[in-house]
């Protein structure tokens, strides 16, 4: 699944391919890629409106639209955005596509059918009950601190809860608790202020070089030319079971955790 980094790497490469377009046309492949309105309104309802802007929260895109509407993309677990030509051949998980005025087309690869499309009046409506923001300039020590407050699960889980904080998936909290030196099972008050703060930054150095590396292409993300990112190629623990730690040697186990698969050094995260 696309986590922050991808995201944001995608946001910014749009931005100035689509700054000013207009939508002249939309087709919808797959109706139930378009969660509201339905989907047989949602081409009348964004036909002829500007791209004004393109922001990211958590993992969706934001697109904010002339005349008051925004249009958000989750991208969930195989999703991603192209930009192509009109003549580019229509790939058969293409769900949805946006004609723009400059000619040229803004497609929803949807591989797995989970990915969704919102056009709403109030964007809040689908992002307003995620989490803080893990990058905020606003976002201190102290606030990741006071999230912890009155929480006993394992870490893992609460770190992948969007509701508790926002943009985290299973690759970015595998490797920022490597960083960190914390075990993922480990229950969340048993975090010392000292360990809390470790973990603050782990997180947010891990976010800051994958943005740097343009995202981790493992499976099916690309970034809208169709390019990969390149932060897999710096991945310290995540899918790398049965290799050596790059810290201390031991090797490195693959576990489940809350459900999920998580890669981990056992010395180094005892």
């Amino acid at each position: 699944m696309p986590e922050l980094p991808e995201v944001e790497t995608i946001k910014n490469d749009l931005r100035p391919l689509l700054a000013g377009r207009v939508i002249t046309d939309v087709k919808v492949a797959w109706e139930g890629c378009v969660d509201r309105p339905l989907a047989s309104e949602f081409g009348d309802q964004i036909v002829g409106r500007r791209m004004e802007g393109v922001e990211r929260r958590g993992k969706l895109l934001v697109f904010t639209l002339s005349g008051g509407k925004t249009l958000l993309v989750h991208l969930r677990m195989t999703g991603s955005l192209l930009v192509a030509e009109p003549t580019a051949p229509w790939g058969s998980h293409t769900r949805l596509s946006f004609r723009l005025d400059n000619g040229k087309e803004l497609r929803f690869v949807n591989v797995r059918k989970f990915g969704r499309v919102y056009l709403v009046d109030d964007p809040q409506e689908v992002v307003g009950d995620l989490g803080p923001e893990p990058l905020n300039e606003e976002f201190g020590v102290d606030d990741f601190r006071a999230l912890f407050d009155n929480r006993r699960g394992m870490i893992k889980p609460l770190l992948l809860n969007q509701r508790f904080l926002a943009g985290l998936g299973n690759i970015y909290v595998d490797e920022a608790m490597f960083q960190a030196r914390l075990h993922p099972r480990r229950k969340a008050h048993t975090l010392s202020p000292e360990e809390l703060a470790g973990l603050y930054d782990a997180i947010r150095d891990v976010l800051r070089q994958a943005i740097a590396d343009k995202g981790t292409s493992r499976s099916d993300y690309v970034r809208p030319d169709g390019a990969e990112g390149g932060h897999q190629e710096h991945l310290l623990v995540f899918g790398r079971v049965g290799k050596p730690c790059p810290r201390c040697g031991a090797t490195i186990e693959r576990l489940v955790v809350g459900g999920r698969g998580t890669y981990i050094c056992p010395r180094c995260q005892e």
